[in-house]
């Protein structure tokens, strides 16, 4: 990682620069804001007792990395108006190496996961973009049962839902040991989203029923004939994709292949593989709406 300090003061640079380098940082020293302006780094180490200079558009400059204020008082000039320009944090001189390195790593980390959150998002947007689902978070009234018919459309329910709130929520699978022990930690930050209620038995399902009273949470059930004491939405879904675990119907399984293969096949190549004339094919499509994006 490579860090540009900023400082007027030499001497104080150069002590700061030693000690990182034990550290294994990599650095570089400016005694003015004009030079470092062109200097390409990780994090920003800017003294804010430099006479006669303008720190404000490096700050700007750089606010997608890392400013740390280097600050002898507190004030609305030393602190507040370089954090409303980007800066990410101060320290008061004189401070210890530990402080700083402490300070850079916390911002590394969470920068680390912000791009692991950014990531995760845009994945399971392409993984869901074809799975309808005709629910929305502001139809959903905490504590909420989900009759569906395909898991996969109450999981990207859950999933806007999870974007829209402040809320924590906490995915508990019945299939798992350990789920009863986790019901039991809920409290108000957090929402459980507790799936595959229909794997339980009879008397499972009534000890979770008592778990769950005074909880707020989102109770999944895929075989949509569990009885439970709570209130219940319906999600139906139109475009069921394959499952491993999962055998799907005649014609669930042409809508499947049609939907993932109609952009890399003909339909005169698809219905063959199908093992159904061009004519019968074409009537699927009309049939599901089925045809292709232009």
């Amino acid at each position: 990682m490579k860090i540009v300090i900023i400082e007027n003061e030499l001497y104080l640079a150069q002590s700061i620069a030693a000690k990182l380098s034990e550290f294994h940082f990599e650095t570089e020293i400016y005694s003015s804001v004009k030079e470092a302006m062109e200097a390409q780094a990780d994090v920003y180490l800017l003294s804010t007792n430099l006479p006669g200079q303008n720190f404000l558009p490096l700050i700007e400059k750089f606010k997608e990395k890392n400013v740390l204020l280097m600050v002898n008082y507190i004030n609305n000039d030393t602190v507040g108006e370089p954090l409303k320009a980007g800066a990410r944090d101060y320290i008061v001189k004189p401070f210890m190496i530990e402080e700083l390195i402490r300070k850079i790593e916390h911002f590394h980390n969470y920068r680390m996961l912000q791009e692991r959150n950014r990531f995760y998002e845009e994945y399971l947007d392409h993984l869901y973009r074809e799975v309808e689902c005709e629910l929305e978070p502001e139809d959903l009234d905490l504590p909420v049962v989900i009759r569906t018919n395909y898991q996969r459309a109450a999981d990207k329910l859950a999933l806007k839902f999870n974007r829209v709130k402040k809320n924590i929520l906490t995915l508990i699978s019945l299939e798992e040991s350990g789920w009863k022990e986790k019901i039991a930690a809920l409290d108000d930050e957090h929402i459980g989203y507790i799936i595959h209620l229909e794997k339980l038995k009879k008397n499972e399902r009534e000890q979770l029923f008592e778990l769950l009273e005074g909880k707020s949470f989102l109770l999944t059930d895929s075989s949509g004939e569990v009885e439970t004491p709570f209130p219940t939405l319906t999600l139906t879904a139109g475009n069921k994709l394959y499952d491993q675990d999962e055998i799907l119907t005649i014609d669930e399984y042409v809508q499947y292949i049609v939907r993932t293969f109609q952009y890399k096949f003909p339909d005169t190549e698809l219905s063959k593989k199908l093992g159904i004339s061009r004519k019968s094919l074409w009537e699927k499509r009309k049939k599901y709406d089925l045809f292709k994006k232009k």
